[in-house]
């Protein structure tokens, strides 16, 4: 693994070249497959994660096995930033939602990157005050919204332009948004039925295509 990867994360953007070098002797790249449980709630907080490639779903989960997912992560983000912050445990779990290359960076590193730089310290603050506004904005929707809101709210967020269409063009099933948006699968049938036969949405083969009027309502 080279330098640039690191170079390239917006957590470590302002480091020098001879900072990234000892970034790097406590980095590693690993593999994991899809379903992979790559963080569990709870654990001890001792790496940083960046994504290569793949995707992950940030998520919590109560006694039952109810399941909530806050974040779902791409190529180029970072999770796990808080561990190099302080010593409490991970505060959420993350698993693969398709095979995935992380780059792995030990916390070691970075408090030995720290201690040489106490400077970046102020960096690192302000890169975590944009995740937590980020964090406050889903909670926000989850806490003032109704369900049919934060269905809406899902969409809108997910969909993509192409072509003057609004659409979602990667599988999403009612279980996902149901876990997503913290409801039970069968309300969010229904909604989805409603907003169907209110025009607002239809289906188009494997593609959920959101018309203009949902953005209005």
């Amino acid at each position: 693994m080279n330098t640039d990867s690191l170079a390239r994360l917006a957590i470590f953007s302002n480091l020098e070249p001879q900072q990234l070098d000892v970034l790097k002797q406590y980095s590693a790249i690993r593999t994991y497959p899809k379903n992979t449980v790559i963080i569990h709630e709870g654990d001890e907080a001792s790496t940083l994660y960046s994504i290569e490639s793949g995707k992950v779903d940030v998520y919590l989960s109560n006694e039952d096995g109810r399941e909530i997912i806050i974040n779902e992560l791409s190529a180029g983000d970072t999770f796990g930033e808080l561990g190099l912050i302080d010593d409490a445990s991970r505060s959420a779990s993350v698993r693969t939602t398709k095979a995935s290359k992380m780059i792995v960076i030990q916390k070691s590193g970075f408090n030995e990157l720290l201690s040489s730089h106490p400077e970046l310290g102020l960096h690192i603050l302000k890169y975590l005050t944009k995740l937590v506004r980020a964090l406050s904005y889903s909670i926000r929707s989850l806490a003032l919204m109704d369900v049919y809101g934060r269905v809406a709210r899902l969409f809108l967020d997910l969909a993509e332009e192409e072509e003057g269409v609004l659409a979602i063009r990667h599988k999403l099933t009612q279980q996902d948004i149901a876990n997503r948006i913290g409801a039970s699968r069968e309300m969010v049938a229904r909604i989805m039925k409603d907003l169907i036969k209110g025009g607002y949405i239809h289906q188009q083969g494997g593609v959920l295509i959101i018309n203009e009027s949902l953005s209005q309502s």
